[in-house]
């Protein structure tokens, strides 16, 4: 598993620095209120993405994850490892506006308003959308589909729907290929989110983490002692390899 990521393509650093340039870093809670009012009004179809130590080794290793990754019309910094980076690179890391926190602040900006929710399947899909409608967005009206149709399918339901808000819980890459579909599909206003695992986590599939181990950073290992097969490369092998590209780009920078 190692030799396939250590066989990432030699742009892997110059794909960092495009999008380390690329994200947005807020530095306090007032500016986070400020940018949840700004994407709450969008003048077209805008993609939010998210971008965690994970995607960085995947974006390294995958071109086109990389094309559509850069192309969102917003970047925020997602997580701890993000951090490390940025703080490597002598840039202020500012806040962690996780999706896991920060999406579901952002729907409650949207209630009264049109939300289609795209990804996972039953009954997390369900049970996240009841959370939506109980607790985030009560009179918003809802449309939802699975998240293994095909990408025109979505974009079709898109269209004859017209959501102002969509919220993708599919998960890296295909998340962020089905957003650039949907943006370039439709013409009406609405914001497109990169939600990762929002949908499950929502929906009661995958437990949080405990206070306490989300603010010292440590949710990652939390997850990989709940799903250890599945994550043992994300985060075991993934993590190391993060943080040794981070500080080669950063011994980069100064050289």
């Amino acid at each position: 598993m190692l030799s396939r990521y250590l066989k990432a393509s030699r742009d892997w650093r110059q794909r960092w620095a495009l999008l380390v340039d690329k994200i947005e870093r807020v530095q306090t809670a007032t500016d986070e209120q400020q940018l949840l009012a700004r994407l709450s009004r969008p003048a077209k179809p805008f993609v939010l993405a998210f971008a965690n130590a994970h995607a960085m080794n995947s974006l390294a290793a995958s071109a086109p994850f990389f094309a559509a990754l850069q192309s969102a019309d917003m970047v925020l910094r997602d997580g701890s490892g993000m951090a490390t980076l940025f703080k490597l690179l002598g840039m202020p890391p500012g806040r962690n506006l996780n999706g896991t926190d920060f999406i579901p602040e952002l729907v409650r900006q949207f209630d009264g308003r049109s939300i289609a929710v795209f990804g996972t399947q039953n009954p997390y899909l369900e049970r996240c959308l009841n959370v939506f409608a109980r607790k985030l967005a009560p009179r918003s009206s809802y449309v939802s589909a699975h998240g293994f149709l095909d990408i025109a399918a979505y974009t079709a339901l898109a269209q004859a729907q017209q959501p102002e808000l969509i919220v993708l819980g599919m998960g890296m890459p295909r998340q962020e290929e089905v957003a650039a579909a949907l943006r370039a599909a439709l013409t009406r206003p609405c914001l497109i989110v990169c939600g990762g695992a929002i949908v499950d986590f929502l929906g009661g599939k995958t437990p949080r983490a405990p206070m306490w181990m989300r603010k010292l950073g440590l949710e990652w290992m939390f997850r990989l002692a709940m799903e250890p097969r599945r994550l043992f490369q994300r985060y075991v092998i993934g993590n190391p390899l993060f943080l040794s590209r981070a500080v080669r780009l950063a011994s980069a920078r100064r050289g």
